[in-house]
């Protein structure tokens, strides 16, 4: 697999997430539960608060966002500013979450962490670490066609 079909799996991977995200929006509080958006988020959603579509959408927005970075780098779009930049931090964050939710929930009992089951880490972090391997892959094999 070359490093433009990575980053367009990549892409399609920050797209789904984003579409995701719209989708607990519409789903509602039991969506935020049950995606790991935290029992606060749900509770302010049952009360009508306009936080928790807020905070859902920008982050839909930004993984949008990444998903076209991607594609700019695999060359499907025209070139977007600082891609090469951008590349190795959406890389680190996808990376670094996922490798910190591997982590984290067995080292700490801070309630940011335990307000979710081990399982919800586990599951989310190899999904996150799986995305920040294609847009790593993506990137590395591709870079020379990034200049």
């Amino acid at each position: 697999m070359n490093g433009q079909t990575q980053l367009i799996i990549a892409a399609c991977c920050s797209f789904i997430a984003s579409l995701l995200h719209v989708a607990i929006v519409f789903g509602g509080p039991g969506w935020y539960r049950f995606f790991g958006a935290g029992e606060q988020m749900a509770k302010m959603a049952e009360m009508g608060s306009k936080q928790p579509m807020i905070t859902t959408l920008i982050i839909a927005t930004i993984l949008a966002v990444w998903g076209l970075y991607a594609l700019s780098a695999a060359g499907v779009i025209v070139r977007l500013p600082l891609l090469k930049i951008a590349l190795v931090l959406i890389t680190l964050v996808y990376l670094v979450r996922g490798l910190a939710g591997l982590i984290l929930p067995f080292v700490t009992s801070h309630p940011a962490i335990t307000q979710n089951s081990v399982t919800f880490w586990m599951v989310s972090s190899v999904i996150c670490t799986s995305f920040g391997l294609f847009y790593l892959l993506g990137t590395l094999n591709h870079w020379s066609e990034l200049s």
